[in-house]
């Protein structure tokens, strides 16, 4: 799962951001408005955590730029601001949860997985190809009927992949969807995942083929 936590108070973004990390999420931090607004323009994000006072602006007005660029995103609102009122209009905004500081890390995992189970119960939110089944939900991977494990950036990779099953993903789309802005990225990493994702899927019967197109990306296509 790919998160951007939204939190100009420094120490509780750090803290958060640790947090989420040993829970092996993939992390984009800013602290203000427009930094936020630039990075839900170019990143694929499954999850925003949102503070409603930011150093230029309204946490809220962001919401709406969120669902429009991806209606599936969960976006919970971190904020001081306790009056029920408050709570009202951050949930009539479009978030899907609001959270009041100073809240409990236990708490606030508690409700990131009860956001993420929203979709499945109520659309299904599942993608196919070959025999594998991928839940976008819950980051859960069948092949066969049998649950495979993956590494988290393999994940990422397989439901870019998945996503646009049949055309060319570009290198640099993948490498925005499955790295955070600020991993140090070899020349050579993304090829890493790729290879070993294609073993992967190759011993498991997935019957899908991930295909290099030179100096381009990668394109995933069922197995002839």
């Amino acid at each position: 799962m790919r998160v951007l936590l939204v939190e100009d108070e420094v120490r509780l973004a750090d803290a958060l951001a640790s947090v989420m990390r040993r829970e092996r999420f993939i992390v984009d931090q800013a602290d203000n408005l427009g930094a936020a607004t630039e990075a839900a323009a170019i990143g694929e994000f499954d999850l925003v955590l949102l503070d409603r006072t930011l150093p230029d602006g309204e946490g809220l007005s962001l919401v709406p730029h969120l669902r429009a660029r991806n209606p599936g995103v969960h976006i919970i609102i971190l904020s001081a601001r306790s009056a029920v009122q408050d709570r009202v209009v951050g949930l009539d905004e479009g978030a899907d949860d609001y959270l009041v500081k100073p809240f409990s890390v236990d708490e606030l995992l508690a409700r990131i997985r009860a956001v993420r189970r929203r979709p499945a119960q109520l659309q299904g939110e599942q993608i196919r190809a070959g025999t594998v089944i991928y839940d976008l939900s819950n980051e859960e991977v069948e092949v066969n009927g049998a649950r495979i494990d993956l590494p988290r950036r393999e994940l990422r990779v397989l439901a870019a992949l998945m996503k646009r099953r049949g055309r060319t993903v570009l290198r640099e789309s993948l490498e925005q969807a499955v790295f955070a802005f600020d991993d140090e990225i070899q020349s050579n990493t993304l090829d890493s995942h790729i290879s070993r994702l294609r073993r992967r899927l190759k011993d498991s019967g997935a019957g899908i083929e991930i295909h290099a197109i030179r100096g381009v990306g990668y394109l995933l296509r069922e197995a002839a």
